[in-house]
């Protein structure tokens, strides 16, 4: 076992000394010593309920043979921090994560670890420890809240996000908002919707890393407790087989989770993350990769934002599970789980247990809700390396679009403008200096999304940043251009009235400028300066460009 390293002989008695303080037997000395990652505090609604499932799986693993031991890392809530300096914490809290997770991990030796995640930037960095440590890893993710309900329909964040702007066009009143604030967000879990945090946790059992069925368990649900006891007996036998991640994960699987991705119309974050993931599993995954499999893997379900299903009814449905059934004949079912089990054969205990699917849910190949996946990789001369946006939740008449720019050189200065009325039907606004570097921290956008949602505009103006947008926002927001504007990206050479082309189908994002001008633009160009401090100015410094999946070096 790892741990025999810092436990086992002669020389290791003042270890064991210090071991014994804790509490540990002779006995357990012998047995695997499993870490249990928890990312459990008191701000997150996604994270509130980690300590049940930590006891949870802690049960299993000393079931199975195993000594738990339990450390915590931190968390940032994005729609906490969103709309705010908080906001440009969240993406660079992801290395952070990662390397927390490797320092405790490789200081006391652990044979496995259980990881136990939720929302936006903390299941990736956990996922990205694992690919980068390479121990018997399984991850628990902790689940999606169950909607709220207002005005006799289901509600989440993002309904109360597009309330506000609904409030500031007179369309409801400060009663329905607060209603709206107060019932939403129900309790304990990730949002209700197919934003990022439940992406990637369907991107993590899609890739094998969970057991069948944890991703979509909501947080609330005795199925999760019983996910999180069994993964804590798994975990011990995989030390015992020595399955690693990078035994389970190979370039198929990134292609099945991608595909995955596209099928249930997955946040646009997951084009930064699942490339970030990638690189620490030693593998290299290209952006263009999710379109090339955008344009063969159809849409099945219409969750929110772009569609009117929860992810209660995802889960009610089949979940993953279920998805990967549909789309059998396109995956590479040979690819191994943290089961111990392929794909497929993981596949067919759930076909045992649910013999038929909900068709009113979940799509099929012949009958799907888009012809395409989810998202959509737009290039031209405005994003020479890329920009990314959620096709499946743009409204048709948007797909081709051309209009002025009305340039923001800020998120803050976006909502200003937006709210105090000065962007009208037909416009494309352009928010720049917001990407891994510009930012630095490449915020997300929701609160202007959602505030021309609620004004009734998504439809009619198209949103473009090398910043990004929220797993939540819906209609023709296009996101991590790529280069961003600080590097000297086209991005920043805008200028206002400017004509933008928008192509969706022929994945075309053109700035409607001659060449000649453009190089006249950039002769003169001068990036603003930003006075940045502390982590942020470090993470300026090593970050890459969103189209590479923002890695840190």
């Amino acid at each position: 076992m790892r741990s025999d390293i810092a436990k086992k002989g002669l020389e290791r008695a003042p270890n064991r000394s210090l071991l014994k303080a804790t509490g540990i037997t002779d006995a357990e000395m012998k047995k695997p010593f499993i870490a249990v990652v928890n990312s459990w505090n008191d701000i997150i609604p996604g994270h509130i309920h980690l300590d049940k499932l930590a006891e949870a799986v802690k049960a299993g693993i000393r079931n199975a043979g195993g000594v738990p031991f339990e450390f915590h890392t931190i968390g940032v809530c994005d729609g906490i921090a969103m709309g705010h300096e908080g906001m440009k914490y969240s993406l660079p809290s992801r290395e952070v994560i990662e390397d927390t997770i490797e320092l405790m991990v490789r200081a006391h030796q652990f044979d496995g670890i259980v990881l136990i995640p939720t929302c936006d930037k903390i299941v990736p960095a956990h996922v990205m420890a694992a690919g980068r440590l390479d121990i018997p890893a399984i991850v628990v993710t902790g689940g999606p809240m169950l909607p709220g309900y207002v005005n006799d329909e289901y509600t989440d964040l993002i309904s109360v996000s597009e309330g506000v702007g609904a409030r500031q066009a007179g369309k409801i009143s400060e009663d329905e908002l607060s209603r709206l604030e107060n019932l939403s967000c129900a309790g304990a879990g990730s949002c209700a919707g197919m934003f990022t945090a439940n992406t990637m946790a369907c991107m993590t059992e899609a890739l094998g890393l969970s057991l069948p069925g944890c991703a979509t368990a909501h947080a609330v649900d005795a199925k999760k407790t019983r996910i999180a006891k069994e993964s804590g007996e798994r975990i011990v036998r995989m030390v015992e087989e020595d399955l690693t991640p990078r035994k389970i994960v190979t370039m198929k699987s990134f292609e099945n989770a991608i595909m995955v991705d596209m099928a249930v119309g997955g946040s646009t974050n997951t084009t930064l993350h699942l490339p970030a993931l990638a690189h620490e599993f030693g593998l290299e995954l290209p952006l263009e990769t999710f379109d090339e499999l955008s344009r063969t893997t159809p849409h099945l379900i219409s969750l929110r934002p772009g569609g009117p299903n929860f992810m209660i009814d995802f889960d009610r449905a089949g979940g993953v599970q279920a998805i990967i059934q549909r789309l059998a004949s396109k995956l590479h079912g040979k690819e191994l789980t943290v089961t111990g089990k392929t794909l497929w054969e993981n596949l067919e205990n759930f076909v045992l247990i649910n013999p038929k699917l909900n068709e009113k849910i979940i799509g099929t190949l012949e009958k799907p809700i888009h012809a395409e996946g989810g998202i959509a990789v737009l290039k031209g001369s405005l994003a020479p390396d890329g920009s990314v946006i959620k096709q499946s939740a743009v409204d048709p008449k948007m797909l081709v679009h051309t209009g002025p720019a009305r340039i923001f050189e800020s998120e803050e200065e976006a909502m200003e403008g937006i709210m105090k009325g000065l962007i009208k039907s037909g416009d494309v606004v352009v928010i720049r200096y917001e990407g891994p570097k510009g930012g630095p921290g490449m915020r997300e956008m929701l609160s202007p999304t959602s505030a021309l949602a609620g004004m009734g505009m998504i439809d009619s103006v198209a949103l473009i940043t090398d910043g990004r947008f929220s797993g939540g926002t819906r209609g023709p927001c296009i996101g991590h251009v790529s280069p961003e504007a600080l590097e000297g990206g086209p991005i920043g050479l805008v200028e206002e009235g400017d004509l933008i082309e928008i192509d969706i189908p022929n994945r075309v994002l053109n700035l409607k400028v001659s060449e000649a001008e453009l190089e006249k633009r950039k002769a003169a160009f001068v990036p603003p300066k930003k006075e940045v401090r502390g982590y942020l100015a470090r993470y300026q410094r090593g970050v890459h460009s969103a189209n590479t999946g923002g890695i840190v070096d």
